[in-house]
């Protein structure tokens, strides 16, 4: 694949300065590159998920991370938009958020899937256990797994090297929405349907309901 050059950093920044529940349909189709040493992998984004913070009395989100305020592990959500916010769950899996909204405000984009259109050999080797090219980054553990990301990528701008983010040229035809994926209590219902995804795109994750638990908060 070829890469167009990213656009300058402050327009799509401004851009990514919005509400994340708008800029989540916006982003299907947008495609995110990290360059590590290992070489470039590019992922076309499929699916994603909109997280809010604490400020939104209107529609304070129970599933988020920072429902409960700021934290070390959280701060990213915080800052200027167009960074990264990686976390680790269940002791085994890290995923990838991209911060939305203006500085201070805290709400992200969790990166769901996507298709990976360079660096697939790369992509393959980090994930071995993939069957086919279309579930290498299906899921966030596995798109975070397939670009390399680690919670040391945390706080990092994804708008500047070895990152690179490229909006598609116009809107993705064909966007479904519906409850996020794995949040329990009223984060997962269809009040909170903040998870967007191209219709009928192979390279979307499964939906699963999160399992019953006496608490409402997830490590999501």
């Amino acid at each position: 694949m070829s890469r167009s050059p990213s656009p300058a950093p402050e327009p799509l920044r401004d851009f990514l300065s919005g509400d994340a529940r708008e800029l989540a349909p916006k982003l299907l189709g947008a495609v995110l590159t990290h360059d590590s040493r290992e070489g470039p992998v590019s992922v076309r984004l499929t699916e994603v998920e909109a997280y809010l913070g604490p400020e939104d009395s209107l529609h304070p989100d129970p599933g988020s991370h920072t429902y409960r305020g700021p934290t070390p592990r959280n701060a990213p959500m915080f800052g200027p938009a167009g960074h990264l916010y990686v976390y680790f769950t269940y002791g085994m899996h890290h995923c990838t958020n991209i911060v939305c909204g203006p500085a201070g405000v805290a709400s992200a984009l969790l990166l769901r899937a996507g298709e990976i259109v360079e660096g697939l050999e790369l992509a393959q080797h980090r994930r071995p256990t993939s069957k086919t090219p279309a579930d290498l980054a299906s899921g966030p553990a596995r798109l975070a797994k397939a670009l390399g990301l680690t919670t040391a990528y945390s706080g990092r701008d994804a708008l500047a090297p070895p990152f690179g983010l490229v909006l598609p040229d116009r809107p993705v035809v064909g966007v479904s929405s519906g409850p996020r994926v794995g949040v329990s209590g009223a984060g997962g219902s269809e009040d909170y349907a903040w998870r967007f995804w191209i219709t009928g795109d192979p390279t979307v994750s499964t939906y699963r309901a999160a399992k019953p638990r006496t608490s409402q908060f997830r490590k999501r």
